[in-house]
């Protein structure tokens, strides 16, 4: 039997990206999860509905326990969209999927005829176009090389950001005009500026930048972070709230200082 097509158009598939925060467990695991229900009590409602991939590198574990740790964050409303590192024998079916090429940054391919030197300070790529302009084969043997480097991005929002609201910016800086309500957010893969009152989340160096910075205001946030590592309400200096703050990384601690 013969179907003819009737229909001739075709299929549309499109690619589309997403920021997705990245789990690194660590074992034992009811430690980590212990402190994981320390930041989700602490900032109500921070996993809720955001995709997250759960990143098992260097971990050794077997099907049981990785089924377990999924199941342990299901019941606190983390759902995994996908997972990082794992040895294929230890996925099963309906586990989330194996996870492959993701990027701390956006995609970033230096000229093929040389290899730039990272630009960043903590020794990653940043997005962006790099070129190598070296002297001619007669000048004088030097390190000097130039670099130019395309500049970051920015996203400028002139008006306030309500609560429930998240301003979500991967690619580069957030700047907000106005203030940042009580659980609102500011996502940000280079540095956040708020002329405002800070009041909700903000979350800077989104996509591994550890050299990006919050600035405010008037710090009374809910949580601050840079390159994953975070401070709550609570644990700011109470001598900063309702100052001008500038905060920062300082190895693997925050740091607010006043501006």
């Amino acid at each position: 039997m013969t179907e003819t097509l009737t229909d001739t158009r075709p299929i549309r598939l499109k690619g589309r990206s997403f920021l997705a925060i990245q789990l690194s467990p660590e074992l034992p695991f009811d430690n980590w999860l212990a402190r994981l229900d320390d930041l989700a009590r602490r900032s109500t409602g921070f996993f809720l509905g955001r995709p997250i991939v759960l990143d098992v590198e260097g971990l050794d574990l077997d099907q049981d326990q990785l089924k377990d740790l999924i199941a342990e964050l299901g019941e606190r409303g983390v759902r995994i969209m996908g997972i990082e590192g794992a040895r294929p024998s230890i996925l099963g079916l309906g586990m989330p999927p194996a996870m492959r090429g993701g990027r701390p940054a956006a995609d970033f391919d230096p000229p093929a005829e040389t290899t730039p030197e990272p630009v960043a300070a903590t020794g990653k790529a940043e997005p962006g176009e790099a070129s190598v302009m070296e002297r001619p084969a007669e000048a004088k043997p030097a390190a000097t090389r130039s670099e130019p480097v395309r500049a970051m991005p920015s996203l400028i929002v002139d008006r306030p950001v309500r609560s429930g609201q998240s301003i979500i910016f991967p690619e580069g800086d957030v700047t907000v005009l106005g203030a940042v309500s009580s659980g609102a957010e500011i996502v940000a893969g280079g540095s956040i500026h708020v002329y405002g009152a800070l009041r909700g989340r903000a979350m800077a160096g989104s996509v591994g930048h550890s050299e990006a910075r919050i600035f405010c205001s008037k710090l009374e946030a809910e949580l601050v972070a840079i390159d994953g590592l975070y401070k709550m309400a609570e644990d700011i200096d109470r001598r900063l709230v309702g100052q001008p703050v500038c905060v920062s990384l300082d190895g693997e601690t925050i740091k607010a200082d006043l501006i």
